[in-house]
């Protein structure tokens, strides 16, 4: 998902408007409220999402076969520890096999990888990444506590390619949605993104989490979600 449109100075001012001093729960109490509020919003939530699940399964099926609906990608979570991550199949089923043929073409420093247009994507897969909704079945992840509803977003690549300073994101878990994800760019660098996830971490509180998750929300209806 990509940014709500701040000027970098109004984003600033607005990530400092939330001072970690100020903050009603801390330390474990924190990550308590914050697995508890998790696991409410998602079970309360799942007669909507569970549904929607298996008609875009189908939909994904009907439309590009050859592969399944549903596909698992090792991601780096708390810790540096590796998970498997769930999201909707939003390529042509060798996508990973055009990787190579296409890696002239990416626009973002090496691991990550990005294409505007990628021509591996599905005329599905490009309403899925639009609107988010590749990202639906990571509710699971949450559910199993791999995940966060908000935080870092888990990196395909491990934690043995970071430098030293990038691994204070691995403190925390990684989450659904982010800092970066609202006020930065989808064509943000590496390190860019890292600075946003350290300024989350160090702020982290409920009242940060629950204005991430609406404005993740605004950002989708004003169908700003891309990858």
């Amino acid at each position: 998902m990509t940014s709500t449109m701040l000027t970098p100075i109004d984003q600033q001012d607005w990530i400092n408007a939330f001072d970690p001093k100020k903050r009603f729960f801390q330390g474990r109490s924190y990550l308590f409220a914050k697995r508890a509020m998790d696991l409410v919003l998602v079970l309360l939530s799942a007669p909507f999402w569970i549904p929607l699940l298996g008609v875009l399964a189908v939909l994904i099926r009907v439309t590009s076969p050859g592969a399944p609906a549903l596909f698992t990608q090792y991601r780096t979570g708390k810790g540096g520890k590796r998970f498997r991550m769930y999201k909707f199949r939003s390529m042509v089923p060798n996508a990973e096999a055009l990787k190579e043929k296409y890696a002239h073409l990416n626009e973002l420093q090496w691991p990550d990888f990005k294409i505007t247009n990628d021509p591996r994507v599905t005329r599905v897969g490009r309403i899925l990444r639009k609107t988010s909704l590749d990202e639906l079945p990571q509710l699971i992840n949450v559910l199993k506590g791999e995940m966060s509803l908000v935080g870092p977003r888990p990196t395909s690549f491990g934690a043995e390619t970071y430098k030293l300073w990038h691994t204070e994101r691995l403190d925390v878990k990684p989450g659904l949605t982010g800092l970066w994800q609202i006020v930065g760019r989808a064509q943000l660098e590496f390190d860019d993104r890292l600075r946003l996830d350290i300024a989350y971490i160090e702020r982290a509180g409920l009242l940060f989490d629950i204005v991430i998750l609406f404005r993740t929300v605004a950002a989708v209806f004003q169908q700003r979600g891309a990858h």
